[in-house]
């Protein structure tokens, strides 16, 4: 019997260490995002290191790309990593070394089974509704068997008998008779190691005392153990870690998560969806973590607050309206120049960053991204005369440019240009000409924006100033004139 020896996901007698491990075989995707998350979250909680390991083994997908993509989303998302990245492709001849010492001890074995002779054991189990599984025909055999220069693998020897246990800090105890794990390849034919080898020799070199994945990989636990125990045998220093196995991550309807529920890579949600990250940082955070009833919760707070016991054990549900909400709670909060330059760089040409930067307190209040903040910012940088919008038009009718030109005439004698002096005076003008403040805000609305949306109307006008002002609204009522 095996087991890791720890309740719970407590600490071990030695400072934590973690690790994130992803395969640069794509993107950082959402999910890997939290892991990297919780598993840097529980190092920093805990005083110790948080590692980065890139497993690029698979040199035909793995691409530099994928790579960069990788490292920019976790340096987007405030993910910084107490050591340089760890490659596991310039790893090989280590992870080679363990398989030979395997060998040696009698703890893994040559298979020179063809793949014909798999092909027709897979055949028969078929045949016989068995699991597929290696049937260990090498594992008793003497490899002067084989014939001379017979390509074989390594496997490594796993336990016919009994039960493994793990008692993981997110699913609780877990059992697996041995039976069901077959020996495993750790070396290929080509000499080269597999993942399970190469995972397991990585994690011990690091350090790394807890091992934080998603519990798609929690079978390969109970298959990386016998290596570990293995090497305790021989070399006596190969603790078992802490495993926590965390649910994965389904759509808003329950369904595994796609493209379509936002299983995206992290710089679309950066680059295209105008996210935040401290916005998407506290959104993972929750997404199958929790305290009480806070939401929102800060970076330094959850360092404080991070424990592998507030993961919860059913999967987690992605909602893509919840994290645009939180960005835009997030969006008001923020320092108005660091928003300023974040929407600069989504507008065309180059807007006047000093105006931009006196509206960002007023447009900031409604935005929920920050494509929506460049969007709600381009009225201020439009050309005469402006594009209306449907809904716009529809504002200004005959009547609606009447009053325009009647607002314009009044605004003329205006010198006193401030926010509280227009709001005075255009309220006067209202109850002059006998109407509710609204029919003249609407007009003034689509003419000097050529939207129907837009912060405040004074705080607008007072954003173009006296004369741009004065000309839009001008622009409009004299279309009226001339109708």
């Amino acid at each position: 019997m095996a087991s890791n020896g720890v309740n719970n996901g407590q600490a071990l007698d030695r400072p934590v260490v973690t690790r994130f491990a992803p395969s640069p075989t794509g993107f950082l995707h959402i999910g890997g995002a939290r892991t990297a998350l919780f598993s840097w979250l529980f190092a920093r909680h805990h005083g110790g290191k948080a590692l980065l390991r890139i497993e690029d083994t698979d040199r035909a997908r793995s691409t530099q790309q994928a790579i960069d993509a990788i490292l920019s989303g976790l340096e987007w998302l405030g993910l910084e990593w107490d050591e340089d990245p760890v490659f596991q492709s310039e790893r090989g001849a280590r992870h080679v070394e363990v398989a030979e010492a395997l060998l040696a001890n009698g703890h893994a074995y040559r298979c020179y089974a063809t793949q014909a002779e798999l092909e027709e054991m897979r055949s028969a189990q078929r045949a016989a509704k068995q699991p597929l599984r290696y049937d260990g025909r090498w594992r008793d055999r003497d490899p002067s068997h084989a014939p001379a220069g017979a390509p074989f693998v390594v496997r490594v020897k796993t336990s016919n008998e009994g039960e493994t246990v793990i008692d993981d800090a997110v699913q609780g105890t877990v059992r697996v008779n041995n039976a069901e794990i077959d020996d495993y390849i750790i070396l290929r034919s080509d000499g080269s190691p597999t993942y399970m080898l190469a995972a397991v020799v990585d994690d011990h070199d690091m350090g790394c005392t807890h091992i934080v994945r998603g519990d798609d990989h929690l079978n390969n636990a109970f298959r990386q153990l016998p290596i570990i125990t293995a090497m305790n045998e021989i070399e006596g220093n190969w603790a078992v870690p802490v495993y926590a196995h965390i649910p994965l991550i389904h759509g808003a309807d329950g369904a595994k998560l796609s493209k379509r529920h936002g299983a995206l890579g992290i710089e679309t949600y950066r680059d295209e969806m105008g996210i935040v990250p401290e916005a998407l940082f506290n959104y993972l955070l929750r997404l199958g973590w929790g305290y009480g009833d806070e939401e929102v919760i800060s970076r330094d707070k959850a360092i404080e607050l991070f424990e592998l016991s507030g993961i919860g054990q059913s999967p987690s549900r992605f909602d893509l309206a919840k994290l645009q909400n939180l960005n835009g709670i997030y969006l008001r909060d923020a320092d108005d120049a660091r928003l300023t330059e974040l929407v600069s760089a989504r507008m065309d040409g180059k807007p006047d960053t000093a105006l931009l930067a006196r509206a960002m307190p007023v447009l900031k209040v409604r935005a929920k991204d920050i494509n929506e903040l460049a969007d709600a910012a381009a009225f201020l940088f439009a050309q005469r005369p402006l594009t209306l919008t449907e809904k716009a038009e529809k504002q200004l009718d005959n009547d609606a440019r009447g009053r325009l030109a009647a607002v314009h005439e009044h605004l003329e004698t205006e010198t006193v240009w401030t926010i509280e002096s227009l709001e005075a005076s255009l309220k006067e003008k209202a109850e002059q000409l006998g109407l509710g403040f609204g029919k003249l805000a609407q007009p003034l609305r689509a003419a000097l924006t050529g939207q129907t949306t837009s912060p405040g109307i004074f705080d607008v006008l007072v954003l173009l100033g006296r004369d741009e002002s004065l000309a839009r609204i001008a622009a409009q009522a004299t279309v009226s004139a001339g109708s």
